[in-house]
């Protein structure tokens, strides 16, 4: 039997749609104007083992928690992520999140690296912060020198920067019936490693509302050797001479699901298509979700998105709690490698069940499969339930003038939205603590106004 009570559960998210009270985000640096927040939600009680427990409280009251840790090869692992609603018990939300693959294929068809298994984000690579390179707290692990012959050496060198930054507006609402604006924070984890002529951002911010932004920065030089002719680059030196080479940034993460616990989760896919009918002002679309139930690629189109969702554990308004995941913006494609292992085409999305070997989305060792299609392939008869999402992420690099030198530091990523996790917002303003569903008395006299 599963490991939830659901009832109880309930309870505590309902807890989340709590008023706002007074106070000040407490950790990191001050954001500026921060809206008033609820009572604060709790710290996860965890056993990070060889990691560190980490946490914030939130502008809204809301509080995440979860150990952090550095993997030789993938860098940055942040494990047993909790988020607290104002004034209720954590929930737990991710077991692992980190980067699996970064392939980077030149369109000269001269190099290709894969960054995370050829040299791995974390030992000697990943570099020791200062101020200039935050501006926050400064944590510190022991890293083994992985990479430079000293393996075994495990200096403890400060390399995870955490940061509480004014994430901007939160809210802003003029009607009558009770005028609203808000400020929000948000918590920055970062970190930096520098695989060759780059110097990789590994960042996930983690924001008031529950939403989870993964990020890749990219900065350092562009690759002196990598140049090229028109076809292939774009000229960087005086007239039409020293055309540097484009590339791309083919980046996937594996998300190890654990909404409410471990297991019990199912995935579903959203879509809406005009029906070809228009009423009285505009095209009618319909919209509505399917289920993915056993594990799949899935490919990125217009009005497409993905949530896993844990059916037993049900918000306030009995609605089962889940995250969306939000692409934002790719560039589709797909591994040279999954190619060269007879993957006809890419994908953005893909689903498995967990596999304590399945790590890596490419170059992928042991006897569990090469890489995420072979993980698909081999799990298709089971049904979805401890359920993992690689995300894709591609970003095509055609050098610009400007990144002479060094570049100016570029994102690529996705985002992880709360859909449902409370039957209201977390820092609900006051005068609005019943609107849930269709809004009556004041609220439906001022729509009313609105539309005459």
């Amino acid at each position: 039997m599963r490991r939830r009570i659901t009832a109880v559960l309930a309870l505590a998210l309902a807890l989340g749609a709590a008023g706002c009270a007074g106070g000040a985000p407490s950790g990191g640096e001050p954001a500026a104007s921060a809206p008033a927040q609820a009572d604060p939600g709790a710290v996860a009680d965890l056993d990070c083992g060889d990691g560190e427990l980490v946490s914030q409280e939130m502008s809204s009251g809301a509080t995440w928690s979860m150990c952090w840790s550095v993997d030789p090869k993938r860098g940055l692992e942040l494990t047993d992520i909790h988020l607290a609603p104002p004034g209720a018990d954590p929930v737990s939300v991710i077991a692992s999140l980190s980067i699996s693959q970064l392939e980077v294929p030149y369109d000269t068809g001269e190099r290709l690296t894969s960054d995370i298994t050829e040299a791995g984000f974390g030992g000697s690579k990943m570099q020791t912060l200062d101020e200039e390179s935050c501006a926050g707290d400064r944590l510190g692990a022991d890293i083994p020198n992985v990479g430079d012959g000293t393996y075994g050496k495990t200096p403890h060198r400060e390399v995870l920067c955490s940061e509480l930054v004014d994430g901007g507006i939160a809210y802003h609402a003029s009607d009558v019936a009770a005028p609203a604006v808000g400020r929000r924070t948000d918590w920055q984890l970062s970190s930096v490693s520098r695989v060759g002529w780059y110097e990789y951002v590994s960042q996930y911010v983690f924001a008031a509302d529950g939403t989870i932004r993964v990020r890749l920065g990219a900065t350092g030089d562009l690759s002196p050797v990598d140049h090229t002719d028109g076809d292939h680059g774009w000229p960087i030196g005086p007239g039409e001479t020293a055309h540097a080479a484009s590339h791309s940034h083919n980046a996937v993460w594996r998300v190890h699901w654990a909404l409410g616990g471990p297991g019990g989760m199912a995935v579903e896919q959203y879509d809406a298509e005009p029906t070809g009918e228009h009423g009285e002002q505009s095209p009618i679309v319909r919209g509505g979700t399917a289920p993915i139930e056993r594990p799949a690629t899935a490919e990125w189109v217009d009005r497409r998105w993905w949530r896993v969702l844990a059916p037993e554990v049900r918000n306030a308004d009995d609605h089962p709690i889940s995250y969306q995941i939000d692409l934002e913006r790719t560039d589709s494609f797909t591994f040279v490698e999954d190619h060269e292992h007879g993957a006809a085409d890419g994908y953005d999305v893909a689903f498995t069940n967990a596999d304590e070997c399945q790590i890596f989305a490419t170059r992928n060792r042991g006897t569990c499969g090469a890489g995420v299609p072979e993980f698909v392939s081999r799990g298709s008869d089971e049904p979805l339930d401890d359920v993992v999402s690689w995300v894709a992420v591609g970003f095509h690099h055609v050098p610009r003038d400007e990144e002479q030198s060094p570049m100016e530091l570029h994102w690529q990523g996705f985002s992880l939205l709360p859909r449902d996790f409370t039957a209201q917002r977390f820092d609900v303003p006051k005068g609005r603590e019943e609107v849930n569903g269709v809004p009556e008395g004041l609220w439906q006299e001022a729509a009313e106004e609105l539309e005459n």
